[in-house]
Protein backbone atom coordinates (compact mmCIF):
# COMPACT_ATOMS: atom_id res chain seq x y z
CA UNK A 1 0.00 0.00 0.00
CA UNK A 2 2.66 2.51 0.97
CA UNK A 3 4.29 1.83 -2.72
CA UNK A 4 0.41 2.46 -3.95
CA UNK A 5 0.65 5.87 -2.47
CA UNK A 6 4.34 6.41 -3.64
CA UNK A 7 3.42 5.96 -7.20
CA UNK A 8 0.50 8.47 -6.68
CA UNK A 9 1.82 11.12 -5.44
CA UNK A 10 4.50 10.70 -7.77
CA UNK A 11 2.19 11.99 -10.53
CA UNK A 12 2.35 8.41 -12.14
CA UNK A 13 -1.43 7.69 -13.34
CA UNK A 14 -3.42 4.30 -13.37
CA UNK A 15 -3.23 3.60 -17.02
CA UNK A 16 0.89 4.46 -16.51
CA UNK A 17 0.91 1.97 -13.60
CA UNK A 18 -1.12 -0.43 -15.93
CA UNK A 19 1.53 -0.30 -18.76
CA UNK A 20 4.24 -0.24 -16.47
CA UNK A 21 3.11 -3.74 -14.76
CA UNK A 22 2.64 -5.25 -18.38
CA UNK A 23 6.23 -4.59 -18.90
CA UNK A 24 7.07 -6.59 -15.45
CA UNK A 25 7.54 -3.51 -13.37
CA UNK A 26 6.71 -5.16 -9.80
CA UNK A 27 6.37 -1.69 -7.64
CA UNK A 28 3.58 -1.05 -10.56
CA UNK A 29 1.74 -4.75 -10.11
CA UNK A 30 2.22 -4.32 -6.56
CA UNK A 31 0.30 -0.31 -6.27
CA UNK A 32 -2.45 -2.46 -8.61
CA UNK A 33 -2.75 -4.84 -5.41
CA UNK A 34 -2.73 -1.92 -3.51
CA UNK A 35 -5.57 0.32 -5.35
CA UNK A 36 -7.71 -2.76 -6.06
CA UNK A 37 -7.76 -5.27 -3.29
CA UNK A 38 -10.23 -3.07 -1.56
CA UNK A 39 -13.00 -4.17 -4.42
CA UNK A 40 -11.97 -7.73 -4.53
CA UNK A 41 -12.05 -8.66 -1.50
CA UNK A 42 -16.01 -7.30 -0.65
CA UNK A 43 -16.49 -9.43 -3.91
CA UNK A 44 -15.47 -12.45 -2.79
CA UNK A 45 -16.00 -12.22 0.36
CA UNK A 46 -19.80 -11.35 -0.70
CA UNK A 47 -19.84 -14.62 -3.15
CA UNK A 48 -18.39 -17.36 -0.31
CA UNK A 49 -19.80 -15.64 3.04
CA UNK A 50 -16.45 -16.87 4.28
CA UNK A 51 -13.50 -14.69 5.28
CA UNK A 52 -10.99 -17.55 4.92
CA UNK A 53 -11.78 -18.49 1.71
CA UNK A 54 -12.59 -14.73 0.55
CA UNK A 55 -9.02 -13.97 1.79
CA UNK A 56 -7.58 -17.26 -0.02
CA UNK A 57 -9.47 -16.35 -3.39
CA UNK A 58 -8.24 -12.38 -3.10
CA UNK A 59 -4.73 -13.80 -3.29
CA UNK A 60 -6.07 -16.04 -6.18
CA UNK A 61 -7.23 -13.22 -8.23
CA UNK A 62 -4.03 -11.06 -8.13
CA UNK A 63 -1.87 -14.12 -8.92
CA UNK A 64 -4.29 -14.59 -11.79
CA UNK A 65 -4.10 -11.09 -12.78
CA UNK A 66 -0.35 -11.44 -12.59
CA UNK A 67 -0.13 -13.87 -14.84
CA UNK A 68 -2.52 -12.79 -17.33
CA UNK A 69 -2.29 -8.40 -16.73
CA UNK A 70 0.06 -8.23 -20.26
CA UNK A 71 -3.60 -9.74 -22.09
CA UNK A 72 -4.93 -6.50 -20.56
CA UNK A 73 -6.24 -4.67 -24.04
CA UNK A 74 -7.82 -1.39 -22.34
CA UNK A 75 -11.14 -2.36 -24.18
CA UNK A 76 -13.03 -1.79 -20.85
CA UNK A 77 -11.89 -0.15 -17.66
CA UNK A 78 -9.47 -1.96 -15.82
CA UNK A 79 -11.45 -2.20 -12.93
CA UNK A 80 -14.33 -4.15 -14.77
CA UNK A 81 -11.69 -5.97 -16.31
CA UNK A 82 -10.45 -7.17 -12.70
CA UNK A 83 -14.17 -7.97 -11.79
CA UNK A 84 -14.47 -10.26 -14.75
CA UNK A 85 -11.13 -11.90 -14.00
CA UNK A 86 -12.05 -12.20 -10.09
CA UNK A 87 -15.54 -13.68 -10.87
CA UNK A 88 -14.16 -16.10 -12.48
CA UNK A 89 -11.74 -17.17 -9.81
CA UNK A 90 -14.61 -17.24 -7.67
CA UNK A 91 -16.63 -19.45 -9.51
CA UNK A 92 -14.22 -22.13 -10.84
CA UNK A 93 -13.75 -22.10 -6.72
CA UNK A 94 -17.77 -22.34 -6.35
CA UNK A 95 -17.88 -25.03 -8.77
CA UNK A 96 -15.41 -27.63 -7.29
CA UNK A 97 -17.72 -27.59 -3.87
CA UNK A 98 -20.45 -28.96 -6.01
CA UNK A 99 -22.81 -26.32 -4.54
CA UNK A 100 -26.36 -28.46 -4.34
CA UNK A 101 -29.47 -26.88 -6.60
CA UNK A 102 -32.88 -26.25 -5.54
CA UNK A 103 -35.50 -26.94 -8.25
CA UNK A 104 -37.75 -24.57 -9.78
CA UNK A 105 -41.09 -26.98 -8.42
CA UNK A 106 -40.09 -26.94 -4.92
CA UNK A 107 -39.66 -22.84 -5.24
CA UNK A 108 -42.88 -22.31 -6.38
CA UNK A 109 -44.34 -24.44 -3.93
CA UNK A 110 -42.74 -22.57 -1.02
CA UNK A 111 -43.80 -19.45 -3.49
CA UNK A 112 -47.43 -19.92 -2.15
CA UNK A 113 -46.69 -20.97 1.12
CA UNK A 114 -44.72 -17.89 2.16
CA UNK A 115 -47.22 -15.16 1.14
CA UNK A 116 -48.46 -13.10 -1.90
CA UNK A 117 -47.75 -14.61 -5.31
CA UNK A 118 -44.60 -13.04 -7.04
CA UNK A 119 -43.16 -13.04 -10.35
CA UNK A 120 -39.33 -14.47 -9.31
CA UNK A 121 -36.43 -13.47 -10.57
CA UNK A 122 -37.28 -9.76 -10.78
CA UNK A 123 -36.70 -6.96 -8.48
CA UNK A 124 -37.50 -7.38 -5.52
CA UNK A 125 -38.82 -4.24 -3.70
CA UNK A 126 -38.79 -5.11 0.11
CA UNK A 127 -35.28 -5.98 -0.14
CA UNK A 128 -34.62 -2.87 -2.19
CA UNK A 129 -35.48 -1.07 1.06
CA UNK A 130 -33.20 -2.38 3.93
CA UNK A 131 -30.33 0.32 3.77
CA UNK A 132 -28.64 -0.52 6.18
CA UNK A 133 -25.14 -2.26 4.64
CA UNK A 134 -24.08 -4.05 7.81
CA UNK A 135 -26.88 -5.71 8.57
CA UNK A 136 -27.69 -6.94 4.87
CA UNK A 137 -24.44 -7.89 4.30
CA UNK A 138 -24.29 -10.21 7.44
CA UNK A 139 -27.24 -11.40 6.69
CA UNK A 140 -26.39 -12.48 3.33
CA UNK A 141 -23.71 -13.97 4.92
CA UNK A 142 -26.06 -16.49 6.50
CA UNK A 143 -28.10 -17.10 3.33
CA UNK A 144 -26.94 -21.26 2.22
CA UNK A 145 -23.91 -20.69 -0.71
CA UNK A 146 -26.16 -21.42 -3.72
CA UNK A 147 -28.67 -19.09 -2.56
CA UNK A 148 -25.77 -16.53 -1.67
CA UNK A 149 -24.03 -16.71 -4.81
CA UNK A 150 -27.68 -16.20 -7.59
CA UNK A 151 -28.41 -13.17 -5.36
CA UNK A 152 -24.49 -11.79 -5.15
CA UNK A 153 -24.62 -12.13 -8.94
CA UNK A 154 -28.25 -10.65 -9.63
CA UNK A 155 -29.04 -8.12 -7.32
CA UNK A 156 -25.70 -6.68 -6.05
CA UNK A 157 -23.51 -7.11 -9.37
CA UNK A 158 -26.44 -6.86 -11.47
CA UNK A 159 -26.00 -9.68 -14.08
CA UNK A 160 -28.77 -11.10 -15.98
CA UNK A 161 -30.51 -14.32 -15.17
CA UNK A 162 -29.24 -15.78 -18.51
CA UNK A 163 -25.70 -15.07 -17.72
CA UNK A 164 -25.79 -16.02 -14.35
CA UNK A 165 -27.40 -19.54 -15.80
CA UNK A 166 -23.80 -19.64 -18.26
CA UNK A 167 -21.60 -18.66 -15.59
CA UNK A 168 -23.00 -21.50 -13.12
CA UNK A 169 -23.67 -23.61 -15.79
CA UNK A 170 -27.58 -24.01 -14.82
CA UNK A 171 -30.94 -23.39 -16.23
CA UNK A 172 -32.41 -19.59 -15.80
CA UNK A 173 -35.08 -21.30 -14.21
CA UNK A 174 -32.98 -22.68 -11.55
CA UNK A 175 -31.26 -18.90 -11.10
CA UNK A 176 -34.81 -17.25 -11.17
CA UNK A 177 -36.07 -19.71 -8.54
CA UNK A 178 -32.95 -19.45 -5.98
CA UNK A 179 -33.03 -15.83 -6.13
CA UNK A 180 -36.81 -15.65 -5.38
CA UNK A 181 -35.78 -18.54 -2.16
CA UNK A 182 -32.76 -16.23 -1.43
CA UNK A 183 -35.00 -13.55 -1.11
CA UNK A 184 -37.34 -15.16 1.22
CA UNK A 185 -34.77 -16.31 3.51
CA UNK A 186 -33.13 -12.72 3.67
CA UNK A 187 -36.08 -10.89 4.29
CA UNK A 188 -37.16 -13.79 7.25
CA UNK A 189 -33.31 -12.67 8.27
CA UNK A 190 -33.99 -9.09 8.34
CA UNK A 191 -37.05 -8.74 9.73
CA UNK A 192 -35.53 -11.38 12.61
CA UNK A 193 -32.73 -9.07 13.22
CA UNK A 194 -35.57 -6.10 13.62
CA UNK A 195 -37.32 -7.99 16.26
CA UNK A 196 -34.13 -8.99 17.97
CA UNK A 197 -33.04 -5.28 17.92
CA UNK A 198 -36.83 -3.79 19.21
CA UNK A 199 -36.61 -6.63 22.31
CA UNK A 200 -33.06 -5.32 22.96
CA UNK A 201 -34.34 -1.50 22.87
CA UNK A 202 -37.51 -2.50 25.29
CA UNK A 203 -34.96 -3.68 27.47
CA UNK A 204 -32.96 -0.98 27.23
CA UNK A 205 -35.80 1.65 28.42
CA UNK A 206 -37.11 -0.32 31.25
CA UNK A 207 -33.24 -0.02 33.05
CA UNK A 208 -33.16 3.50 31.91
CA UNK A 209 -31.35 3.85 29.15
CA UNK A 210 -31.90 6.37 26.93
CA UNK A 211 -29.50 5.29 24.29
CA UNK A 212 -30.54 6.09 20.07
CA UNK A 213 -32.30 3.37 18.61
CA UNK A 214 -29.77 0.70 17.35
CA UNK A 215 -29.22 0.59 13.30
CA UNK A 216 -31.25 -2.70 12.40
CA UNK A 217 -34.78 -1.20 13.13
CA UNK A 218 -34.29 2.00 11.07
CA UNK A 219 -32.79 -0.06 8.17
CA UNK A 220 -35.40 -3.02 7.99
CA UNK A 221 -38.30 -0.21 8.23
CA UNK A 222 -38.98 -0.25 4.19
CA UNK A 223 -39.46 -4.10 4.44
CA UNK A 224 -41.82 -4.03 7.53
CA UNK A 225 -43.78 -1.36 5.97
CA UNK A 226 -44.15 -3.05 2.79
CA UNK A 227 -44.82 -6.37 4.40
CA UNK A 228 -47.46 -4.98 6.18
CA UNK A 229 -49.11 -3.48 3.07
CA UNK A 230 -48.99 -6.69 0.96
Amino acid sequence: MAIAKKLLTSGISGQEAIDRAQRGDAECFEALYGLHKRRVYPLCLRMTGNTADAEDLTQEAFLQLYRKIDTFRSESAFSTWLHRLTMKVVLMHLRKKRLSEVSLEETLESQQQDGPKRDIGTRDNLLAGCIDRVILERSIAKLAPGYRIVFALHDIEGYEHKEIAGMMRRSIGNSKSQLHKARIKLRTLLQMNRSDTGARRMVSKKKGNSRPEEAGTWACAAISRAANEA
